[in-house]
């Protein structure tokens, strides 16, 4: 499991670490997916669940950290780095277990895919 999974970039942790940010409007980068039901800040284990509402039927899904490419404050909305498929294709979210480290470990394994070269870090330039 990558470490850095679970921590936000660098520029957001300056700007936006220990921001209340439920209920923001949550970007794909190919359009809106929903919005945050519940944010973490946790060093090394932070993530958002973003409600998907009518968009996959109702569907939940947990997003590790590093996905996040900015929050805007002022708009209301947090912008990820990737797109709406990868999002709909993420492990089923479990709201029984999203706090234990084998659920965590399935979800670092799919976002994991995305690391490197051209993987995560090249969708930061929103």
């Amino acid at each position: 499991m990558t470490p850095d999974l679970w921590s936000y970039p660098a520029s957001i942790q300056e700007t936006g670490q220990g921001l209340d940010i439920a209920g923001y409007a949550v970007e794909a980068t190919d359009g809106k997916i929903g919005s945050v039901d519940e944010a973490s800040n946790e060093a090394g284990q932070s993530f958002i669940v973003v409600d998907t509402g009518p968009w996959i039927f109702g569907k939940k899904v947990m997003l590790p950290a590093s996905v996040v490419t900015q929050i805007d404050m002022r708009e209301r909305k947090v912008f990820v780095g990737r797109t709406k498929q990868e999002i709909k294709s993420a492990p089923e979210f479990d709201s029984a277990a999203y706090r234990e480290a084998g659920y965590r470990e399935r979800v670092a394994d799919y976002y994991g895919r995305f690391q490197g070269p051209g993987g995560m870090q090249g969708g930061m330039g929103m």
